[in-house]
């Protein structure tokens, strides 16, 4: 497993290179003034087209402007986001912890609540429990995201006014934002324990309820299916029967023999799972105003 991870590591930087090389060959079916007129703003500014153009190299042949490109992430200038309107770099600096902060509690609700329901689902199998959790995962699964984020928004914080959206108070991010304040990771939970700001956490804490628990009841479901499939194949393995034969509690037979092979395709898919969330939260952000 280890030599596989290393293998894994190692092949990272050229598959982001290729990936780099195929979206760059995609931009170059535009043309240097379309690609240019993303930084004009006003008709009045058309005249300074071809100064930009020569700026980014942009009438340069496409090998020239690439390592010109390539040349610039190195020394980490990813260029400048408009939907920002600043660097990338500085507006992923900004924005991507908080983005982090929410996959990361997301993330491990959605593993625990996915693996147990999947458990339990395949142990009562055809039982009150397993129907429970299939037609709850079928309708997480076939509700948008927003749909549900917009409903546990207008019953938990508009007729309750329990967790507000943003990702803080007025209050505390006053307090986050003053200079004795330090932001140690980014991440508001972890620094405010840091600091030993508890009320500070526990607000960050009540902000992310809503957008984590849209998350977590959406993706779940693909995690109580896969970990269902598996127990019940494992539970009808050899070894397994082996084991009840033996006389040991059920318990045991589940958690020491049958969950540990079945979690082998689980984890998989936790992996890809945790990239999908931290690439596919936009949508969740934008519903409860949650800057990442």
């Amino acid at each position: 497993m280890t030599g596989f991870i290393l293998r894994r590591l190692l092949l990272l930087p050229f598959v982001a290179l290729g990936v780099s090389v195929l979206i760059f060959s995609l931009l170059q079916f535009l043309t240097p003034a379309m690609r240019a007129s993303l930084y004009i703003h006003d008709p009045k500014q058309l005249n300074a087209l071809p100064d930009i153009i020569r700026k980014y190299h942009l009438d340069q042949p496409a090998y020239v402007q690439y390592w010109d490109w390539l040349t610039q992430v190195a020394h980490g200038d990813l260029g400048w986001s408009e939907t920002a309107r600043e660097p990338v770099a500085d507006a992923i600096r900004g924005y991507f912890p908080a983005t982090l902060e929410l996959g990361v509690y997301s993330f491990a609700c959605i593993l625990a609540l996915g693996i147990w329901l999947g458990t339990q689902s395949a142990v009562h199998k055809d039982r009150l429990l397993d129907h429970i959790s299939r037609y709850t995962s079928i309708s997480g699964a076939s509700l948008p995201t927003f749909v549900w984020g917009l409903l546990l928004l207008m019953v938990f914080y508009g007729h309750f006014g329990w967790f507000p959206p943003d990702r803080l108070s007025l209050a505390a991010g006053l307090f986050v934002r003053a200079p004795g304040f330090h932001p140690y990771t980014g991440l508001i939970t972890i620094d405010a324990l840091l600091n030993g700001q508890w009320w500070i956490f526990w607000d960050a804490l009540r902000h992310l309820i809503l957008p984590v628990a849209t998350l977590t009841y959406f993706l779940t479901a693909v995690l109580v299916r896969i970990t269902r499939s598996s127990m019940l194949e494992t539970l009808r393995t050899d070894y397994v029967r082996t084991a009840r034969a033996k006389g040991l509690a059920q318990r045991t037979v589940v958690d020491k023999h049958a969950r540990r092979n079945a979690l082998i395709p689980v984890i998989t898919l936790a992996g890809l799972l945790f990239v999908g969330l931290l690439s596919g939260v936009v949508i969740t952000e934008t519903v409860f105003n949650y800057p990442g």
